[in-house]
């Protein structure tokens, strides 16, 4: 893991840069570099999210991704370059969470590739490398978008060729960031979800700010103080920062605020980054919430602080130790049918108790926690069915950003795997009715697959900021509705909301409708509006499910 922010000296990055090579220690310097940039800028990331739903997890999953592929060489003093890549490209594997993860673990891999055994990189390997990478990475998606990371990498692969015969130097490193963030910002151009949106590529703005921070490294320029960023408070994500706690890190602080005077973000940042990290800052209506983790005698500066900036309105201090002790301690067991050598297991991915349960009353057999905002590893996701007494398995990702990380866990597994390409919770459940641990693996998992668009899939949530998309237009703070993944709705109120997406889901054509309800809406809630419902549509079957998924008030499959 990486605690030690920014702990490269200046004097090895100038080696770096006059060397005219790269060796295994300069390339573990550089990854350390733009990880340690990337996890500055993770939450800016995260705000390029196209939809205005509390999803935006790019930037957490793209640094998750690349942590994992330092921590297989924090310990290595090894020279040999091309060693030190497949350690990394391992690791990045292993680690890789959601399709901007493994895109970039892709790029990873096919680095590693080309480097092979080799001592050192010279710039006729590097120009080879960043091609196979881009290669690597298009090859490893079915249907490549342009617009995307990929898109990126492609353009800094074709602008490096210019420097062919040329020695190796910083120079080498200008040109592929200065040629990222050109690529970054025509990514719009050719994605029009994004020009309506009004962002940049999220996955390829990550890949920018990785090169960045290898470049500022070389530079001497500072790896802790972010770019500034902020986010509105409903964005905020502060359960994700409890995934990993830095050593040292024993108590989280949040505070609500409203400045005496317009607050200067940079200075506001550098200040809060000498005393702690996982920070995060989300403004709405004028008062702005500071998110930090501290240690024990600094769990008070971050409050003294920002009295001296504004008026305080409201104080949180918890300590992150005894949080996850008690997490760990309170988490419920969930009974999962037997699982027999010779039969067909199937592992879902599921953002919620509730909907664990009712997945294992269906037939399945393993559970990854994750979904929305917590997209699980390709390593989790293997974990789950390796040690099962089965060599049979099915996966079931229930979840548009973990699919290909499913599929590459698959990849990695002697057992027969297949992944069920399911999109949403509602697919993974109708899919589960097709389910016979004792037929045949390939029959059986075609029949699910085909039972995939028998279901629309319905999400209630809140704005995370104003937006018009596809016609709808977004003010932060409404309730919105997406089917199937689409932006059809925004409302004042939850009901209008959830009328608005059964209407656009032709529900009257329908027979089933079934409200699975979240942390962030009452029991009270959900049976009046499901009362509602029934007066709409009162030839049709109505159930009610305690889904326990977080952000998320109402997933609603319509059959």
């Amino acid at each position: 893991m990486i605690d030690d922010v920014n702990r490269t000296t200046l004097p090895q990055a100038k080696e770096i840069a006059q060397a005219g090579k790269l060796d295994g220690i300069g390339l573990k310097r550089l990854v350390e570099a733009g990880t340690l940039w990337l996890k500055a800028n993770q939450q800016l990331v995260n705000s390029l999210n196209v939809f205005p739903v509390p999803d935006g997890d790019t930037g957490t999953n793209m640094l998750l991704t690349m942590q994992a592929a330092y921590n297989e060489i924090l310990h290595s003093d090894e020279r040999n370059v091309g060693k030190v890549a497949h350690a990394i490209a391992q690791g990045a594997l292993m680690g890789a969470r959601g399709n901007s993860g493994v895109i970039l673990s892709q790029l990873w891999r096919g680095f590693a590739r080309a480097l092979d055994n080799f001592e050192e990189v010279d710039g006729e390997i590097l120009i080879k490398a960043l091609v196979e990478a881009k290669n690597t990475a298009y090859k490893g998606v079915v249907r490549p978008v342009e617009g995307t990371i990929l898109t990126v990498a492609k353009d800094i692969a074709t602008a490096i060729e210019s420097f062919k015969g040329k020695p190796l130097s910083m120079e080498w490193l200008e040109k592929i960031v200065f040629e990222a963030d050109l690529s970054v910002q025509k990514t719009p151009e050719l994605l029009p979800i994004l020009k309506q949106a009004g962002v940049v590529d999220s996955g390829g703005k990550g890949l920018f700010i990785i090169l960045e921070g290898m470049l500022r490294y070389l530079k001497g320029q500072s790896l802790e103080t972010p770019t500034t960023s902020i986010q509105p408070i409903t964005a905020m994500n502060l359960e994700e920062t409890m995934e990993e706690i830095e050593p040292g890190q024993d108590f989280e602080v949040v505070v609500d605020f409203r400045p005496h005077q317009p607050l200067d973000l940079d200075r506001f940042y550098e200040h809060l980054s000498q005393m702690g990290t996982s920070i995060q800052v989300g403004e709405g209506d004028g008062m702005y919430r500071m998110h930090i983790h501290v240690p024990t005698e600094k769990r008070y500066e971050p409050i003294e602080y920002t009295m001296s900036l504004g008026t305080i309105t409201k104080v949180a201090i918890e300590n992150l130790l005894a949080q996850m002790e008690e997490k760990k301690n309170s988490r419920p067991s969930i009974e999962f049918p037997p699982c027999e050598p010779g039969k067909i297991a199937v592992v879902a991915v599921s953002p919620g108790l509730g909907l664990s349960r009712i997945f294992a009353s269906l037939g399945v057999n393993a559970i990854v926690e994750g979904g929305q905002t917590m997209n699980p590893s390709t390593e989790e996701i293997l974990r789950a069915f390796e040690n099962l007494p089965t060599d049979q398995i099915i996966i079931l990702p229930n979840n548009k950003n973990i699919i290909l990380a499913a599929q590459n866990a698959a990849s990695l597994s002697v057992k027969n795997v297949k992944v069920i390409p399911t999109k949403t919770i509602p697919q993974g459940l109708n899919v589960m009715l097709r389910f016979d641990p004792d037929g045949n693996l390939e029959d059986i998992a075609s029949e699910m697959e085909e039972a995939i668009n028998e279901v629309e899939s319905g999400e209630i949530t809140t704005a995370t900021r104003s937006v018009e998309i596809n016609g709808v237009k977004v003010e932060e703070g409404q309730v919105i509705a997406l089917l199937n993944g689409q932006l059809v709705a925004s409302a004042s109120h939850l009901e209008e909301a959830c009328f608005e997406l059964l209407k656009a889901a032709k529900s009257e054509e329908r027979e089933r409708i079934t409200l699975f309800y979240g942390q962030n809406i009452s029991v009270d809630e959900v049976h009046q509006l499901a009362e509602k419902i029934q007066e709409k549509y009162p030839d049709h079957e109505m159930e009610i499910h305690e889904g326990g998924q977080p952000h998320y008030q109402l997933i609603i499959s319509i059959e």
